[in-house]
């Protein structure tokens, strides 16, 4: 297997080959509760693997977008979501992609998905994919592991990595019994609003 996370073809060769431990099956629990308290507004869904959120967002009247640089990932999340929500999945590069920023980003398993040494160029691409008081929101993985995919950040790296241009408007740890097995216990919601 390609031994690299920042390759497609180390994607690629996972989800081929059904070796997706991240994939939950549907959308977190967590995430349905706080989207219905939500305004329908401008989403984008990048590393969305299998897709599943698409369709939860989708269906509260959100404009989503949802991307991966994986074709296997790509043909997997068509397949579940099937016609037209389809549609709103494209194979995408997150950091090359062009697009007007985004209301609200939203994040599970894409940031630990990437090298830490990519971690800084996330940062900014974020920053440059949400508008100002726009949100970056999801589950966050926190860790001190030293070999991933997943990568685990410590609290205090990801304030560096977002501190400059994002406010921590919003956490709260998410139950054990709503996480899958590999982030049981170390996955934090967290809403950090991009600042004017």
């Amino acid at each position: 297997m390609a031994q690299d996370s920042s390759r497609p073809d180390f994607w690629d060769t996972r989800f081929r080959g059904g070796v997706t431990p991240w994939d939950a099956g549907d959308s977190p629990v967590f995430l349905q509760g706080w989207i219905e308290k939500r305004a329908p507004c401008r989403v984008l869904i990048p590393g969305c693997g299998t897709g599943y959120e698409v369709r939860l967002f989708a269906a509260h009247g959100h404009d989503v977008l949802a991307i991966d640089f994986s074709e296997a990932a790509v043909e997997a999340a068509r397949k579940e979501l099937g016609e037209p929500l389809g549609r709103l999945v494209a194979q995408q590069d997150f950091f090359a992609f062009e697009a007007q920023p985004f209301d609200l980003v939203y994040e599970r398993a894409f940031l630990c998905a990437l090298p830490r040494r990519m971690w800084p160029q996330w940062a900014r691409r974020v920053a440059e994919l949400v508008r100002p008081a726009g949100e970056l929101a999801g589950f966050f993985y926190f860790d001190d592991n030293e070999r991933g995919p997943p990568f685990g950040v410590a609290p205090h790296a990801l304030r560096e990595l977002l501190g400059s241009d994002f406010d921590l408007s919003e956490e709260q740890g998410i139950p054990e019994e709503q996480s899958i097995p590999v982030f049981k216990g170390k996955e934090v919601w967290q809403v950090w609003r991009r600042k004017l």
